[in-house]
């Protein structure tokens, strides 16, 4: 029997009265709010205009609604799921529809107001091993050449763990037949790749989602780091949009003698050195016609005495020409790289007020904690760049750089040494710093070991920043952990791998180079980092002057709660309403923090590891935030499926 309208309007006024004791009052809807892209927009911001969530009501965020992949691993070897693959997508929404890659980079589209599915596309990739098997995501692409609703008007590009590049149509999830071979594009061509059928490891792969640009999709590439000198080119490549025709590529390392840096290589390492690849995403800047490339290490990253001088344009951010994909300007950022100090975060576009100037900006974060600043138009640094002298106690035919670029401003986000006993925890058993070499910042790899802080794993990884327009303030997560590398004497490699001294070492061979290599964190036998925490932590700064606002410790040490500040994989996105919503970590939690003071406002925790960047929109007149909880094999944290949707009680 219904209720009585008396007994209705009774119940409905105690249950308001009761909302407000609690302080909460239902949110009033919004207009929608997108997230288009991998990093919300072109340029990378990971801004949003969403702020029906504020820093008054976002701890009443509930759990609105979870989607399960189902994904476990299924038919991979078993060091490969535990070990190496790891889900860092980052949702994008259309049409109502939220699209993403599972960490063996099937695709998925569901409903981004319910969470239901509407498609899954099984990209049949083969269940083998991966230097790198990180999924972070898809891109859309509109082709204004067809009719809205027509097959593949919408396209979905997807770049696969075997190294293909998928179109599929966003309503069905249907290949786009007209797209190279039936829908998908073969990467692997003109690379040098290694590969050959029956290989039980795939080094050469595609991670984060493509770019586009006038009707081109452009993308880089992820190269298995530390094998040998010879390895994959590192080719950032554009293919037209509609027929995935070949249309330009630009490779960081020159092979032909009419490129301007070819003079500064030797010519046996110009024709012999792979890598330097742009694995983390590209950004573009439609009105200029320019694409933003950040680059990483040339091979092998831990010696350089086979490939002399700065070795440009690795360790970069550059700026091409969308159309022709020439080389507008470039800076590096690490001159001769031998601590795996890749360019590994997304440039973030901006528009900046600096100086009484309305600056159109690029942001570019590093492993070793600065950010760079240039005006995207002409590469001029925004703060003065100066080149400083590093240290030179590098190892038998290595030729280091005598000077490394640091910005003026901002000041460093994270620790650069060198390490001495009073930077160690108070809890460091077989932690003895005066067994390594620690020089500072560049402290080169050595046969004793080196002290790497900020180590290769420091400072802002793929997770990049993420930028406020109307208060000019970047925000961003940085890792503050020392690792530890050793060179090997070649005739050393096998004895060394096989002893028991050594057995929490992972070594990399690097064929063709004099030297080995061995690394790891350098962690104490409780398994707990050597150097004090914060591990990890999180900062505004404002851009307009370069000052830091603030820093806070990110992330609790699991076994006590502690906040110490823990290390992570991921990255963050702030509001319009002053919100910054950050997982990553690695006691599996997201959290929200007032933008102006870094106060934490709202923590959950999450049923597997969130080491992805998180994304929010609003539909239907609601805000939903978005992460993805899959776990990080490295990190080692817990392993999942979900898609899991926040919001405002209604």
């Amino acid at each position: 029997m219904g209720l009585s309208y008396r007994r209705y309007w009774m119940i409905a006024g105690v249950a308001a009265m009761l909302a407000g004791c609690n302080g909460y009052t239902a949110p009033t809807p919004v207009a929608d709010a997108g997230w288009a892209r991998y990093g919300s927009d072109a340029g990378g911001t990971r801004y949003s205009t969403a702020a029906q969530i504020t820093p008054a009501n976002v701890k009443h965020l509930k759990v609105a609604w979870t989607f399960r992949t189902g994904e476990h691993g299924q038919g991979f070897p078993g060091d490969a799921w535990t070990t190496h693959m790891t889900w860092e997508a980052t949702p994008i929404l259309h049409d109502g529809t939220l699209y993403f890659t599972t960490s063996a980079t099937d695709v998925i589209a569901i409903d981004a107001a319910t969470g239901k599915l509407r498609w899954r596309h099984d990209s049949h990739v083969p269940r083998i091993n991966y230097s790198d098997a990180a999924s972070r995501g898809v891109t859309l692409w509109l082709d204004p050449q067809s009719a809205t609703g027509a097959p593949c008007h919408a396209r979905i590009f997807a770049p696969t763990l075997d190294s293909r590049l998928l179109a599929l149509d966003a309503k069905t999830g249907r290949p786009c037949e007209d797209f190279a071979d039936h829908g998908a594009l073969d990467l692997s061509q003109g690379i040098h790749s290694t590969w050959k059928p029956g290989d039980k490891w795939r080094d050469y792969l595609v991670t984060s989602p493509p770019v586009m640009l006038d009707g081109k999709v452009i993308l880089g590439s992820s190269v298995g780091d530390n094998r040998g000198v010879e390895l994959e080119r590192g080719t950032v490549r554009a293919y037209d949009a509609r027929t995935g025709k070949f249309v330009w590529g630009w490779d960081p390392i020159p092979r032909d003698p009419s490129n301007p840096v070819y003079a500064q290589w030797s010519a046996k390492a110009a024709a012999t050195t792979g890598a330097a690849n742009a694995w983390a995403p590209l950004s573009v800047d439609p009105q200029r016609h320019l694409v933003f490339v950040p680059t990483g290490s040339a091979s092998p990253d831990f010696f350089g005495g086979l490939r002399p001088g700065d070795n440009r344009w690795a360790n970069s951010v550059v700026a091409l020409d969308g159309d022709t994909g020439k080389l507008a300007w470039g800076f590096q950022l690490v001159h001769h790289d031998l601590w795996d100090y890749d360019s590994a975060a997304q440039p973030s576009l901006v528009t900046l007020q600096h100086d009484g100037r309305t600056i159109p900006a690029v942001i570019q974060p590093t492993k070793t904690g600065m950010l760079f600043t240039f005006d995207r138009e002409t590469g001029e640094p925004v703060f003065p760049i100066v080149e400083k002298p590093v240290p030179q106690s590098g190892v038998p035919g290595e030729v280091l750089s005598k000077t490394q670029p640091f910005p003026s401003a901002p000041e460093p986000l994270v620790r650069q040494g060198p390490v001495t006993k009073d930077d160690m925890a108070a809890l460091a058993p077989g932690c003895h710093p005066e067994r390594y070499k620690s020089e500072g910042i560049f402290t080169p790899p050595s046969m004793q070991g080196s002290i790497e802080l900020p180590g290769y794993g420091g400072g802002v990884d793929w997770g990049g920043l993420a930028f406020d327009p109307v208060h000019q303030i970047a925000v961003v997560n940085t890792n503050d952990i020392a690792m530890l590398v050793a060179l090997v004497p070649r005739d050393q490699y096998e004895a060394q791998g096989d002893s028991k001294q050594y057995e929490d070492w992972g070594f990399s061979p690097m064929h063709g180079a004099p030297y080995a290599m061995r690394r790891k964190t350098w962690t104490s036998s409780l398994g707990t980092p050597c150097v004090k925490p914060p591990w990890g932590e999180l900062s505004a700064v404002d851009m307009r002057t370069g000052k830091r606002l603030w820093q806070v410790p990110l992330g609790n040490a699991v076994a006590n709660h502690w906040n110490l500040g823990m290390p992570g994989m991921g990255g963050p996105i702030v509001t319009a309403s002053g919100l910054i919503f950050v997982a990553a970590t690695m006691d599996d939690d997201i959290r929200a923090f007032d933008e102006h003071s870094g106060k934490l406002l709202w923590q959950y925790h999450l049923p597997a590891g969130g080491q992805a960047t998180p994304m929010t929109y609003a539909i239907n007149g609601r805000q939903y935030l978005v992460i993805v909880a899959g776990g990080h094999g490295a990190l080692g944290t817990k392993r999942g499926d979900y898609v899991i949707a926040f919001a405002l009680p209604q």
